[in-house]
């Protein structure tokens, strides 16, 4: 697996913690926009390392 998933990996990981951490605040606590923010950013970090993944399995299959 090259550095740039491991990155990726990273990314997502501490994306989705953040996300978890906001939701489980008390709903005083909890900030609208920023479980959006995370949620989108999340979304599309995941999105990106699925997509490197599938490049990088494809890229096996023909070697």
């Amino acid at each position: 697996m090259s550095t740039d998933v491991i990155t990726i990996v990273a990314i997502v990981i501490v994306i989705w913690i953040a996300v978890f951490r906001e939701l489980v605040k008390s709903l005083k606590e909890k900030n609208e926009r920023k479980i959006i923010t995370l949620m989108s950013a999340g979304s599309l970090s995941t999105l990106i390392l699925i997509i490197s993944l599938f490049k990088i399995s494809n890229s096996k299959k023909y070697v």
